[in-house]
């Protein structure tokens, strides 16, 4: 039975990841490293910014430390705040999947953008109140591809929530667009579906349950069919 749908953020609910690439673009050109744009969304996408920083520096040979990462991502962060500030589109059809899920189902949020990159996204169409749970890249460890984000979010729903028994991974749907975000969900034991917003659907339909175009073509109870 379907209790809880866990979003991602980036490339689900708002198309933030070419502001997201060039910021980092930006801030790694300084460094003397080229970031393509196909090699971010083949290889980087759905990273976190520790996660990218640290991947890129030990790729060309750089020295990696936490003082060094926090001073590339503390960089980073108002390039991307006035680029999304800027231009910042919510995809089609996820203002109203969102409605119709409030009430029926628990929504969370699970993403590697930061607390206040997520909000800004949420108040752009009005939904920040249907997310009661937001994990952001603050509040793990480990990021995707690992199941930490997915697994803690399940977690807070559980604790806000109070019932008994508590909602299990089984019972949770993801919905995704990157592959690293499909590996996270699928080893957090949740079902995943995916949107086309990053990838082709040949691709993700080797890795999720279910592929669409866009949250238009679907209603969150066809997600119990999952």
């Amino acid at each position: 039975m379907l209790k809880a749908i866990i979003f991602d953020c980036d490339g689900v609910i708002v198309d933030s990841e070419p502001h997201h690439l060039k910021a980092f673009q930006i801030i790694l050109e300084a460094e003397g490293i080229v970031l393509t744009k196909e090699a971010y969304y083949e290889k980087y996408l759905a990273l976190d910014d520790k996660g990218l920083f640290e991947a890129l520096l030990l790729a060309h040979h750089r020295p990696v430390d936490n003082k060094i990462l926090k001073r590339l991502i503390l960089k980073k962060m108002p390039i991307y705040k006035k680029l999304s500030e800027e231009k910042l589109f919510l995809y089609p059809g996820v203002v109203n999947f969102v409605k119709k899920a409030v009430g029926n189902y628990h929504l969370a949020i699970a993403s590697g953008a930061f607390r206040g990159e997520i909000k800004f996204a949420l108040d752009q169409g009005g939904i920040r109140s249907a997310f009661p749970v937001i994990v952001s890249a603050q509040d793990v460890r480990q990021g995707k591809p690992h199941p930490e984000s997915y697994l803690t979010a399940l977690a807070k729903l559980n604790k806000l929530l109070r019932t008994e028994p508590p909602i299990s991974s089984s019972e949770c749907v993801v919905i995704e667009d990157s592959l690293h975000g499909l590996q996270s969900a699928r080893d957090a034991g949740m079902k995943c579906l995916a949107v086309c917003s990053s990838y082709p659907r040949d691709i993700l339909e080797k890795q999720a349950d279910r592929v669409v175009d866009n949250l238009t073509e679907i209603e969150p109870h066809d997600l119990e069919a999952l």
